[in-house]
């Protein structure tokens, strides 16, 4: 049995639990970390891949929109928190220093989340905080928390408080399976349901289409769905769009598939240039080039050419005018289906 603990956290060491951690161990606590992983902050490392998108740079009531049906309530916490307070503990906090990059989006300058959580940890370390890997939270015996070690064996824990940092069912491999809500469903614990978020979307591309470009990133790109749009980049998929844009819509997009079965967005190509600036600049004679040639000669990748092809008829391609032809390509109309 571990009697040591004031607070201990469980049973996933992402992002919050680690905070929790930091942050309870400042106010005076001894806190234990329990986590089913080998190693703490699996998912982080994983999204520090891409880059690590740490916060956003704009304006804080810009900035708390994004939570969308949450910001309400979620409100009083970031304003507790703001992202200059979240850039502040990375750069002084972790010796991390952070840059803004072209989409207003915040990263490490490293771009790389190994060094943020070696050095996350080793504050941890200092403040006292201990880190059990390889312990899986099972429930409860009694009035203690259960565990199991390892190698298999149970282990008991009675701290004076818990704080469950649980994760979602995103990513089984790296802990985020979602097994817990069924401990929690047994005690009558009221659950909201696990629901897709920050989450890709199917496509029905062509089979030319998917097998050309899947892989491919799009940007610079901005997507409007419902009246909200973002602007960033995407990845095409063999099935669809992923990427921090369509992240940054997937919830009101996942509601609307949910509602009716599909989702319709625009996406933007030139989202950095007026439509009268791109209609004079597609207005220069086109000659005897083809479409491609025409487009490319314009700044057009071949990926944009492909996916004006994939979303209009081929009969209106071929007669459209420079200010039709700037107003679709800034506006392709996609619709998602899953």
């Amino acid at each position: 049995c571990d009697w040591s603990s004031d607070v201990c956290s469980s049973d996933l060491a992402g992002p919050a639990g680690l905070m929790a951690a930091e942050q309870l161990a400042m106010a005076g606590y001894r806190v234990t970390i329990y986590d089913q992983m080998p190693t703490p902050g699996r998912k982080l490392l994983i999204a520090g891949r891409g880059g690590l998108n740490l916060t956003h740079s704009e304006p804080l009531p810009e900035f708390i929109t994004r939570y969308g049906a949450a910001a309400e309530w979620l409100a009083p916490a970031v304003h507790a928190f703001p992202p200059e307070a979240l850039r502040a503990w990375v750069s002084e906090g972790l010796g991390q220093e952070t840059f803004v990059g072209s989409s207003g989006r915040v990263f490490p300058r490293s771009m790389k989340a190994a060094p943020l959580l070696r050095a996350w940890l080793l504050r941890l370390q200092q403040l006292g905080v201990e880190y059990l890997p390889r312990h899986r939270w099972r429930g409860w015996h009694g009035d203690a928390l259960l565990f199991t070690n390892a190698a298999g064996d149970a282990v008991l824990a009675r701290p004076g408080a818990t704080l469950l940092a649980l994760g979602g069912a995103s990513w089984p491999r790296l802990g985020s399976d979602g097994t817990w809500t069924q401990i929690l469903a047994a005690k009558q614990v009221p659950l909201t349901p696990l629901r897709p978020a920050n989450c890709g979307f199917v496509v029905p591309w062509s089979d030319y289409f998917a097998s050309r470009f899947a892989g491919a990133p799009l940007k610079p790109l901005s997507i409007t769905h419902g009246g909200l749009t973002r602007q960033g980049e995407a990845v095409v998929t063999a099935t669809g769009l992923e990427g921090g844009v369509i992240y940054a819509l997937s919830t009101p997009l996942r509601d609307a598939v949910e509602a009716s079965g599909t989702a319709d967005v625009t996406l933007d190509l030139r989202p950095a240039m007026p439509l009268a600036a791109l209609t004079q600049k597609l207005g220069t004679a086109r000659g005897n080039k083809s479409l491609s040639s025409y487009l490319r000669s314009a700044g057009f990748s071949p990926l944009a050419v492909a996916l004006l092809r994939e979303t209009t008829p081929p009969e209106q391609l071929a007669g459209m005018s420079a200010s039709t032809l700037a107003a679709r390509l800034k506006a392709l109309p996609l619709r998602l289906t899953a």
